[in-house]
């Protein structure tokens, strides 16, 4: 086959792989893996190159982290930590909204979105009946702060391990440089979610007593379990936190903690591999062969050309470019296969332009892509399981209705990442007093909003 002949194919298996997907008519693992073996069986791309294109760091990152998050999932922490959050609130749906969220905004940082949302959105429905009131409100933060969380973590949303493990940017890199900003829109979000449905979330004080009544520790299901899933989990995150100082890839990481864990646990192995994931997994074993067909082809490079063209190569300009796209497209679009897609452009337009720090460029797609995912009903796996849950509860809610609540809400998100790329980036340019300054103005007008939302 000649290389004009490559070129169409690969773009034509891309773009209908991509269509499929989006359709949602045939199951997107089915999809990428027909894709993946059209590029072999077409010979656009040989055993080796397969193998090459497979970006098997993220695949051992979730495959680790999905048997831990298996393990410990059996001890009931989960559902503890959600009734807690509840009764600290005393009650109080708005302030039940907000502790809420924030367990799901801060597991989803640690663990993946869907899991999470698997086992806190149970506790939630049964608040809310405890409550008498309609869980809508609750669902919408719960869904919104587990993409947020993702977010602000290596290990939080699939994109993140994706980046991370094409760039050799670490754990810490990701919490120093995404956090803050996370932060500011976590708050902000609960607290215009909180606006939205005030006149909704008000309950009988007798109907706050029940809630008060619930007894947490029953939750607990296996203590010593429990025991032995924190010190491995604590174990783990310490291990990301100096993964890239030790020179250890972030899948060596969570593999050995889940091979530990399973030490300690004496859990059953086959037992343990029902915790994965397989179609996921498989899932990014096709987009990872599909996409590097189109990069083989030299399609990722002509589409970085074009891109650099539009921004004139100029920094800000291509960041903001990068954000906003992202943020649109994943809003509509699985942002995994946009990701892969957008990782080796980047690195095609870092080396065309002569651009040699390209983070600005990376924590611009990490934001739109994983943010971006809150703007629509199918935006994000998240999404779409918390709706089907409902749905199964009796609560069908509709695809506009979620958009005309979540889509402000992401686009407010953006515009304050927005905000914050372009300080990072003079940041960088500036003195540290001068940074050191900005950072506090920062932390001041953080603290004054979080005391307008407990108000």
């Amino acid at each position: 086959m000649s290389e004009s002949s490559q070129v169409i194919f690969a773009t034509a298996i891309f773009l209908i792989t991509y269509a499929v997907i989006v359709t949602e008519k045939i199951h997107r693992t089915v999809v990428a893996l027909v894709g993946a073996s059209l590029m072999a069986l077409t010979k656009i791309l040989g055993l080796e190159q397969i193998v090459e294109a497979i970006d098997f760091n993220t695949i051992g990152l979730l495959v680790g982290m999905m048997i831990i998050v298996g393990i410990t999932k059996q001890t009931g922490i989960f559902e503890y930590l959600a009734i807690k959050a509840a009764k600290s609130s005393r009650g109080e749906p708005i302030k039940i909204i907000a502790a809420l969220s924030l367990i799901t905004a801060i597991l989803s940082a640690f663990l993946d979105n869907v899991t999470t949302v698997l086992l806190i959105v149970p506790v939630t429905f049964a608040i809310a009946r405890q409550l008498e009131l309609n869980p809508l409100p609750f669902l919408i933060s719960e869904i919104i702060a587990s993409n947020i969380g993702g977010t602000a973590t290596l290990i939080g949303d699939p994109p993140n391990i994706m980046i991370g493990s094409a760039t050799g940017l670490g754990f810490m890199d990701f919490v120093f440089n995404l956090t803050p900003v996370i932060i500011v829109i976590y708050i902000l979000t609960i607290f215009f979610i909180q606006i939205i449905y005030r006149r909704q979330l008000v309950a009988r004080p007798e109907l706050k007593d029940n809630i008060m009544e619930i007894n947490e520790k029953d939750e607990i299901k296996d203590q010593k379990l429990l025991n032995k899933c924190l010190i491995v989990l604590f174990l783990t995150v310490l291990g990301f936190v100096l993964h890239q100082y030790v020179h250890l890839e972030s899948s060596v990481i969570a593999l050995s903690g889940a091979s530990l864990l399973l030490l300690v646990t004496m859990s059953d192995p086959e037992h343990a591999l029902y915790a994965v994931e397989w179609p996921v997994i498989f899932f990014f074993v096709g987009l990872f062969v599909v996409v590097g067909a189109l990069e083989k082809v030299g399609v990722i490079e002509a589409m970085a050309k074009w891109s650099l063209d539009v921004t004139g190569g100029i920094m800000v300009p291509t960041a903001m470019l990068i954000l906003w796209l992202s943020a649109i497209a994943s809003a509509f679009v699985d942002n995994i296969p946009f990701v892969a897609t957008m990782i080796p452009l980047i690195q095609d337009m870092g080396r065309l332009g002569g651009i040699a720090d390209l983070n600005l460029l990376w924590w611009s797609l990490s934001l739109g892509a994983c943010l971006g995912g809150n703007g629509t009903a199918i935006g994000a796996s998240a999404n779409v399981v918390v709706l089907g849950i409902a749905e199964k509860e009796g609560l069908h809610i509709s695809f506009v209705n979620y958009m005309k609540i979540a889509f402000p809400l992401m686009l407010t998100s953006i515009v304050v990442s927005t905000g914050y790329l372009l300080l990072w980036y003079l940041f960088h340019s500036m003195s540290m007093l001068a940074t050191l300054g900005i950072a506090v103005v920062l932390a001041i007008l953080s603290k004054l909003i979080f005391k307008m939302l407990n108000k």
